[in-house]
């Protein structure tokens, strides 16, 4: 099964060498394959590396925990009171982390993000000016630049069985070889209060998710679901 071409990381993300500070690179024919735990040009690797030659850097009264790995901070970055940060972590120039939130182990929270209240983010890149605003949960996913999602979004990364997570054309899957996988959201996609993908979604650049709505599968350039 061939994905939509609009589903590469260039038909994603065609903007995702854009913005400040230190950004990752995306580069796998299958661009879910980032998320692999143990791939050599992965997040996590990716984001070690990075870490390791620019250090951590953490603010007065931020509560944080860098038992596992350090987190840096960006001078410019907002954080407010009340945020947790776990490392290895990364917070881009003029990032906005709000109250409440709660930013977990490898996070790449990009510049002009915002990582809103009450909303958790884990093993995710939020590309330049990406959004998870109110009350999200962002998982084992990566949101391009202008994505927004609508209070209460969750993009679930984990299947009630544990098993592998697979992709989705019409009937047709495969295998992505990943356990947990929650989506890949196209620059500009928007999504209403209380949507929630299924694991292994992937939408294409300008899609539009009303509210209340569950999505299954991968879909290309300006879909709408309803």
């Amino acid at each position: 099964m061939e994905i939509p071409v609009d589903c590469s990381n260039d038909g994603l993300w065609p903007n995702r060498h854009s913005g400040e500070g230190q950004l990752p690179l995306l580069t796998h024919s299958q661009p879910w394959m980032i998320l692999q735990p143990g791939n050599q040009n992965g997040l996590k690797v990716q984001l070690d590396d990075l870490l390791q030659k620019i250090g951590s850097n953490l603010r007065p009264g931020v509560e944080s925990n860098e038992t596992n790995g350090p987190i840096h901070i960006d001078k410019t970055a907002n954080i407010e009171p009340g945020v947790y940060i776990i490392g290895p972590a990364y917070i881009g120039p003029n990032a906005s982390i709000r109250q409440g939130a709660y930013v977990r182990q490898y996070s790449w929270i990009c510049s002009d993000a915002v990582v809103g209240h009450c909303s958790e983010t884990k093993h995710s890149i939020l590309l330049s000016g990406a959004k998870a605003p109110h009350f999200n949960y962002v998982g084992d996913s990566i949101l391009g630049g202008g994505v927004n999602l609508g209070a209460g979004v969750k993009l679930s990364n984990l299947r009630n069985d544990g098993g592998n997570v697979n992709l989705r054309v019409g009937e047709e899957k495969i295998d992505s070889d990943l356990r947990k996988f929650g989506a890949l959201l196209g620059e500009g996609c928007q999504l209403g209060c209380n949507a929630v993908t299924n694991p292994g979604v992937i939408l294409g650049v300008g899609s539009f998710v009303h509210p209340n709505t569950t999505v299954t599968g991968i879909h290309g350039n300006g879909s709408i679901h309803r």
